[in-house]
């Protein structure tokens, strides 16, 4: 018999690097979750990819156990990433920080496509060039 699910929480963790302390403390608390237990798991799981931001949802059951899904880290993170960037314009009209090529656009949009909410790499690499402008990244090609 399947076990029932009392919640879901959506939360992004650094990989390699959860801990008690907020957000994961308080918001696996309020589930009754272990959280020590998820830390251990999740570091273990993400420990290649250590200190990029990887979105996590985890699924609690009725009996206070968990599964854990890692997805792919976020676009920004990814453009900024390329760019060897901190953080993407504060006026992204105005100023920009950048430029990335439609290559690298393509290698993103390969690392996403499981989470991107596209058919093709061509569309993904389109809502890849909407997320860079808004950032204050310029697209070449």
């Amino acid at each position: 018999m399947a076990k029932e699910v009392t919640g879901q929480i959506k939360l992004q963790i650094k990989a390699g690097q959860a801990n008690p302390a907020p957000p994961v403390g308080p918001a696996l608390g309020a589930k009754g979750v272990n959280i020590m237990q998820f830390c251990t798991a999740f570091n273990e799981q993400t420990k290649e990819s250590m200190g990029t931001i990887l979105p996590v949802v985890i699924t609690v059951y009725s009996d206070r156990s968990f599964d854990f899904i890692v997805k792919s880290p976020p676009a920004p993170v990814l453009l900024l990433k390329a760019l060897k960037k901190k953080k993407g314009s504060s006026n992204s009209i105005e100023t920009k920080i950048g430029k990335v090529t439609v290559d690298q656009l393509k290698e993103i949009a390969e690392i996403k496509k499981e989470d991107l909410n596209a058919h093709t790499v061509e569309s993904a690499v389109s809502m890849l060039k909407g997320t860079a402008r808004s950032m204050g990244i310029e697209v070449e090609g």
